[in-house]
């Protein structure tokens, strides 16, 4: 039997438990240890405390970040709140300290210049000062400060640079929750990148499924950091995100594995989650014309062990991949006016085909 993968928490929810830990201690002068908070969906899971203590006017608590059986980058992060008492009537404000990010671009859920503390964290936090306030006989109006130490550095792993979020790591969370390789934070990524491109007015986007093809279609078209979405295997996020919010132009550059899997229909390319189809090469060198290399590649080792098969024949089977790639990535994308070119390259990062292809002759 296989063994259940274990739930972690989000740095939102690290940071709701420390908040709710320091503003108690700021009107009590005691630190509640365990402290429980209350998540969306009714969860209520308690976190001990790493750090707390008191300096001057503020009380400050820290709690190490679990991410459970998540590959999380901030697994084992410290997350800190720093407490102190606002002006009369001023609510709640939250500050970055180190660490934490500020917004420097728009297009995402937050203004210019406010620290990268998300939206459902915010709303947690602002619930739990609420509790407290009414527990203990506080006004509410505090000013939270969140940091992270190491994040500045944790934070270049993440998207945040590109995202135009600098200095630090993102507050995230929706649900408390970090479900064990769902992607979702990698997906949600992919959106604000969309997202800041639209605020930005950048017409033209790339999704690419590494860094080999980034940097190729990066030059190949000369773009921006801000027209650079981190698309991974998650071509399928990136066309149904842009049906929705689309941008003029979308350029999705690949591998020649990957790309024959967006060929053949499949949106998530990761190869515990879809298969090169070596049928579908089989079929696309007897379509044209290549009747006898479709037993050798269907026969075929690996992807690239096909290319070059059909390569030693003069078949250009990157374009017919490139092309079908396209219609895949056209019939997702439905009536969103975005147009579509694809790029498949080889290992050495060598473009191998091309969709439309640039050298043909033009129809107009």
């Amino acid at each position: 039997m296989g063994q259940t993968l274990r739930y972690g928490w989000t740095t939102g929810a690290c940071a709701t438990a420390a908040t709710t830990a320091a503003y108690t201690a700021l009107l009590t002068s005691e630190f509640p240890d365990p402290v429980e908070v209350l998540l969306p969906k009714g969860k209520q899971p308690a976190f001990a405390l790493a750090s707390e203590g008191r300096t001057g006017e503020a009380a400050y608590a820290g709690v190490v970040k679990d991410a459970g059986d998540d590959p999380d980058v901030t697994h084992g992060a410290l997350i800190v709140a720093t407490v102190r008492h606002g002006s009369p009537g001023s609510g709640i404000r939250f500050v970055a300290g180190p660490g934490v990010g500020t917004v420097t671009r728009p297009g995402l859920p937050l203004d210019v210049g406010e620290p990268a503390i998300n939206p459902v964290p915010r709303r947690l936090m602002s619930e739990a000062v609420e509790r407290v306030a009414a527990e203990h006989g506080g006004s509410g109006d505090v000013v939270v400060e969140i940091s992270i130490p190491h994040g500045e550095e944790m934070a270049r792993h993440t998207w945040n640079p590109r995202l135009g979020i600098v200095d630090g790591l993102s507050v995230l969370g929706t649900t408390g929750v970090v479900v064990p390789y769902s992607c979702s934070a990698w997906i949600d990524s992919i959106r604000r990148g969309i997202d800041v491109a639209r605020a930005l007015d950048v017409r033209h986007v790339a999704g690419s499924t590494g860094s080999t093809s980034e940097q190729v279609v990066t030059e190949l078209y000369g773009l921006d950091e801000t027209a650079l979405l981190d698309m991974g295997d998650f071509a399928g996020a990136v066309l149904k995100y842009l049906r929705k919010h689309p941008v003029p132009r979308l350029s999705i550059a690949g591998g020649f594995a990957k790309m024959s899997k967006l060929a053949a229909g499949y949106l998530d390319l990761h190869s515990q989650r879809s298969q090169v189809n070596f049928g579908l090469l089989a079929s696309i060198a007897r379509d044209a014309g290549y009747e006898h290399l479709a037993e050798p590649m269907s026969n075929a080792n690996t992807a690239v062990h096909a290319l070059d098969i059909a390569s030693a024949d003069g078949l250009d089977l990157g374009g017919f991949v490139a092309e079908r790639a396209r219609r895949t990535a056209l019939d997702v994308l439905g009536d969103a006016p975005v147009d579509v070119d694809i790029v498949v390259i080889d290992r050495s990062g060598t473009i191998v085909g091309r969709a439309p292809d640039p050298g043909a002759p033009s129809s107009t």
